[in-house]
């Protein structure tokens, strides 16, 4: 994530992180926006390796109109997503609903370079409400780019320099996420693997513990992971989905509330 006037420097520096994070296996998602968006999706598919783009349009428009070829080489190697109908043009009030999603689907959030209104520190604040990592890259104190990232860095955010250190940082994170998802897989009995979000998570243990404690009354993350012994990383991505199958919807505070019946 970072500035869509983005400098030479930062737009090298994000090519290279997304270069190393590809071929270490993670997936850069971003929000295909111009400056760091952008430039971090090309180098991720540049590498090779995976990307997703989160839209604030419907999925069948392309903004900025830059991006179109970008837009196709996404599609073809990973995958553009929206919560807005075909057709649905940009509005500013669409981009901090998408930072939203960006921000649940990313097991880490790293801003490369932002000014202090940046929308990346919009999707900062929501990963960390989240339960996710947040990095941030320091730069000169001159840079009204380097603004944002220290105003992350002095709220908490993991100060890096190298992409090494954020692929320490997220390894056990995935490793935890690729071994349930092995066993998942493993566990499945020829008709369809349980996986989150499938319309069969009423058979999911997981899952059932979920929406058994979360009452009429909002709760935090901390509140659910205490009450279900999930990893809040895990608990993270299972209440995103419900959100987007409108079983759950976002409280004050980064509390969650149950919107309708289990199984309705």
């Amino acid at each position: 994530m970072g500035a869509r006037s983005a400098s030479a420097q930062g737009l090298a520096t994000a090519r290279d992180f997304a270069r190393t994070l590809s071929r270490a296996g993670l997936t850069i998602t971003s929000g295909m926006a111009d400056g760091i968006d952008g430039a971090a999706h090309a180098a991720a598919l540049e590498a090779g390796g995976v990307t997703v783009a989160v839209v604030g349009t419907g999925p069948d428009l392309v903004y900025p109109r830059k991006h179109r070829e970008l837009a196709v080489n996404i599609e073809a190697k990973g995958a553009i997503v929206s919560e807005f109908t075909p057709g649905t043009e940009a509005r500013p009030d669409h981009f901090p609903r998408r930072n939203r999603l960006i921000a649940g689907l990313a097991l880490g959030t790293l801003v490369v370079e932002a000014g202090l209104q940046s929308g990346s520190l919009i999707t900062a604040r929501l990963a960390t409400e989240a339960g996710r990592e947040v990095f941030a890259l320091p730069g000169s104190i001159h840079n009204p780019l380097a603004k944002g990232c220290h105003r992350l860095i002095r709220d908490g955010a993991h100060l890096v320099e190298t992409a090494g250190e954020v692929i320490e940082a997220l390894a056990p994170a995935a490793q935890a996420l690729g071994a349930d998802l092995r066993a998942r897989l493993d566990a499945d009995t020829g008709s369809k693997a349980t996986l989150p979000g499938m319309p069969s998570r009423e058979q999911d243990p997981d899952y059932a513990s979920l929406l058994a404690v979360l009452g009429d009354s909002p709760a935090s993350l901390d509140e659910l992971a205490g009450r279900t012994g999930l990893a809040p990383a895990a608990l993270s991505s299972m209440l995103l989905l419900l959100e987007l199958e409108g079983v759950v919807a976002p409280a004050v505070n980064g509390r969650w509330q149950r919107l309708t019946a289990r199984g309705a």
